[in-house]
């Protein structure tokens, strides 16, 4: 299916790896004009040269951390217009209530909440202007189960769900629309560290520790594995592209059936 994405500009934040990068790849493959976020020179480099390999596609970088105020800022104005925004900067860890302390909560919400915020206050005037335009929220399934451990993460997805609500609500009557993405657990690059802290016995092999994540942490799963970045960016390709017009104000899962409601 023709997506209808070319010549359309895309803004992914976090995208020198993940979901994000995978995301990235997946517009440009779709013909898209991809403008990707990093705050690494070399790692924002290296990820322009992956998504443009499949087929030298027009993609470009702002090295820059969405995560601030100064950040957004400097990304508005590399970027001044733009038609498809993605906020998918995110970060989550692992603490127990008691120890998350007031600059966790702070550093948590800038990243995950603030990033996405920023942007869309930047954006979401120009879309409306031109009448066409997408915000797209990477949320997780922990807005809606929230794990005992991860109680702050989890919060600031909940938030982002009532974000891309409320910014839903001020595209009445017009071809902008705001979304979110609600991902289970995804293969990256820090999932094994994380998962290992998890373990019962960190040494074991990872398939094991993965199994045994699903059979614990995460039981209700129905699909019982990781779920690979790249399934995620294909709903997020679609969200993003012209054939998603009557989708406006959703939450949509690819959590693998984790979240155990039909509501």
């Amino acid at each position: 299916m023709d997506l209808q994405l070319r010549g359309k500009t895309a803004l992914v934040t976090g995208a020198t790896a993940g979901i994000g990068l995978e995301i990235a790849r997946a517009l440009a493959l779709e013909g898209a004009i991809v403008i990707i976020t990093g705050r690494d020179r070399a790692r924002l480099d290296a990820a322009i040269a992956t998504v443009k390999a499949p087929g030298d596609k027009a993609v470009s970088g702002i090295l820059a951390d969405a995560a601030s105020a100064e950040g957004a800022a400097l990304i508005a104005k590399g970027a001044p217009a733009i038609d498809i925004l993605v906020n998918n900067l995110g970060i989550y860890e692992s603490k127990q209530f008691g120890d998350i302390t007031d600059a966790d909560w702070s550093h948590l919400f800038d990243v995950n909440v603030m990033s996405g915020v920023r942007l869309s206050r930047a954006y979401l005037p120009g879309m409306l202007e031109r009448d066409w335009g997408r915000i797209i929220f990477i949320s997780s399934e922990s807005a809606l189960a929230i794990p005992a451990d991860m109680i702050h993460y989890a919060t600031t997805k909940t938030a982002q769900l009532s974000i891309s609500r409320g910014l839903a609500q001020l595209t009445r009557g017009t071809n902008v629309t705001v979304n979110a993405v609600m991902p289970g657990p995804t293969r990256s690059d820090g999932i094994e560290t994380f998962l290992r802290s998890q373990a019962s016995d960190p040494s074991a092999p990872i398939k094991q520790i993965e199994a045994e994540f699903f059979a614990s942490a995460r039981a209700p799963s129905i699909l019982q594995r990781m779920i690979e970045a790249e399934e995620v960016a294909n709903l997020v390709a679609y969200l993003a592209s012209p054939r998603s017009s009557a989708t406006n104000g959703a939450a949509l899962r690819t959590e693998g059936g984790l979240i155990n409601t039909i509501a």
